[in-house]
């Protein structure tokens, strides 16, 4: 088990920034305004080779009445008797305040090794406050840059001196727990509802909206199974997100919602299914997650068999993507109705990871297509070939058929719904891609062609003239200069004899095929004979 570090201070001197850093990435929100921490957040890290929890708080402020702040550092207490070392900040450029010396009281009556950090201290303007920090009664501060990090070398010795007589208690490691993130408006109840479940009350709750700004997750066990609820900001429309810090809460719900694997969507009663409940119900099924519906503070509904009946119809006509998703009515103050959401959620969960065998699926789909066969396009009837599920979590199938990309979308929403029906897959996100098989896989450029043979030039022009145009070059300059240089030679024939015979009498004598002289006339003919010869 790792070490237990709980990093405290008052607002604004950078706890959450340190927390980032030892985390190694960006899970806490930070801003310049001070107050932007204000649930307990848990996360492991580590500093060189030591593995540590760390616990970030909201800043400590010295009040006790009802107000938020109050409340705020009642999670920061909380904080302080989890943890196994504190880290005590403060801010070496503003130097020690009365808040400071408050809180250092405070932590001197806790039996716990306490590391007093000097937040800050890249600038030569931070010396003073340092020299300042000696007065709080914690020994020598750590001079640290959380932002820049530096002096996180002195930050680890100091840990494994002040570790050093803690017994750290060696455990198995826990199954992979399931991920279930809430989400919804704000003041919906998220937070109460988390409370209920675990049994503590482990998240800032009030009257107030938007209270939680974090997405905080708590660890929690399930009748055996291993349990991540995650507690997100409340998200408005779009219009209305103006502040930069509700911008980064908004951005943090969304990351909540990629890494999930049930997204519980919690709204009122009275004003459910409105246009941000349906965007947030598109995006979880955009995302491929399972989704449960919660109506909240159903304890004041007068009639609840009328209004439940009313809310599966909204559910059905402006959501049919998510058809049969899981409806639980329920109050997180009363805690009526609250026993009937983790099973809803499991069973929700068990669907989504859902295999299906390739035999189940080729018969289903012979059929649904008996039934209703796909529609002829362009004059062609498309042919359905088989069917696989290639991944779960959630469902996806691949469906091969000719002419597969012309295949229309009603006929694929066909077909997704009928599995849904068939297979008993209410409210899961169902992913069903069409290839088609309509070209010949052999043809010049197929899949299945190979690549191309060269096969060379054709070798039909006789020897000679082959070997003549091999002597010559085929450069671009030289062939012009032996083209323009090249003398056309007389032909010789062999066996040629000089005579002055009359025009029309041979001229010359060639041997013939059988050896014997054949006459050639001045016209360059050949005469095989004479016409009229005289008979011997």
């Amino acid at each position: 088990m790792a070490l237990k570090v709980a990093i405290v201070g008052r607002p604004n001197v950078g706890k959450s920034t340190l927390f980032n850093r030892l985390v190694g990435k960006r899970l806490a929100l930070v801003d310049d305004r001070p107050g932007v921490t204000r649930d307990r957040r848990y996360a492991d890290g580590n500093i060189g080779d030591m593995d540590l929890t760390l616990i970030d708080t909201a800043g400590y402020e010295d009040v006790t009445d009802d107000s938020l702040e109050s409340r705020m550092r009642e999670q920061t207490e909380a904080g302080i008797e989890d943890a196994d070392v504190i880290l005590f900040m403060m801010d070496a450029r503003e130097g020690v305040t009365s808040l400071d010396e408050i809180f250092a009281e405070r932590l001197r009556k806790q039996e716990k090794p306490v590391i007093l950090l000097a937040n800050k201290s890249e600038s030569r303007e931070s010396g003073g406050g340092v020299g300042e920090a000696y007065s709080l009664g914690f020994g020598e501060p750590v001079a640290i840059s959380a932002e820049h990090g530096e002096g996180m070398a002195d930050l680890y010795a100091a840990l494994v001196t002040a570790s050093a007589d803690i017994f750290i208690e060696e455990i198995d490691e826990p199954d992979k727990p399931i991920r279930i993130a809430i989400i919804g408006r704000p003041n919906a109840g998220k937070s109460t509802l988390i409370n209920r479940l675990i049994g503590e009350d482990r998240l800032l709750t009030g009257p107030e909206a938007g209270i939680t700004r974090d997405s905080i997750s708590v660890d929690w066990e399930y009748e055996g199974q291993n349990i991540r609820l995650v507690d997100t900001a409340g998200m408005r429309r779009k219009a209305r997100v103006q502040e930069k810090l509700e911008k980064l809460s908004v951005a943090d719900t969304i990351r909540a919602i990629t890494f999930a694997e049930v997204v519980v969507m919690v709204m009122d009663k009275d004003n459910a299914f409105d246009v941000q409940d349906l965007q947030l119900a598109d995006l979880v099924e955009r995302e491929g997650r399972a989704l449960v519906y919660v109506a909240s503070k159903w304890d004041l509904e007068e009639e609840p068999q009328a209004r439940m009946a009313e809310l599966k119809r909204m559910a059905e006509d402006k959501l049919p993507q998510l058809k049969g998703s899981p409806f639980v009515a329920l109050s997180a103050h009363s805690g009526r109705g609250v026993e009937r959401l983790m099973p809803a959620v499991l069973k929700a969960h068990e669907t989504w990871s859902v295999k299906v065998k390739t035999k189940d699926l080729n018969d289903w789909l012979s059929m649904a297509t008996q039934r209703h066969p796909p529609p002829a396009v362009d004059g062609k009837r498309i042919k359905t070939k088989y069917m696989a599920q290639t991944k779960a979590r959630p469902p996806t199938f691949v469906l091969f058929a000719s002419r597969g990309g012309a295949l229309p979308d009603h006929y694929i929403r066909y077909l997704t719904n009928s599995i849904r029906e068939s297979f008993d897959l209410p409210g899961t996100p169902i992913r069903l891609t069409v290839k088609g098989g309509s070209e010949n896989p052999y043809a010049a450029g197929g899949a299945k062609s190979g690549p191309e043979r060269y096969k060379g030039d054709a070798k039909t022009a006789p020897r000679a003239v082959r070997k003549k145009a091999e002597e010559e070059s085929h450069l671009p300059g030289k062939a012009l200069e032996q083209k323009k240089t090249r003398v056309a030679k007389p032909r010789v024939i062999s066996g040629v004899k000089s005579s002055s015979k009359k025009a029309g009498s041979s001229v010359a004598v060639q041997k013939g095929a059988r050896g014997g002289a054949r006459q050639v006339s001045r016209s360059g003919r050949i005469r095989t004979g004479q016409k009229h010869a005289p008979k011997k």
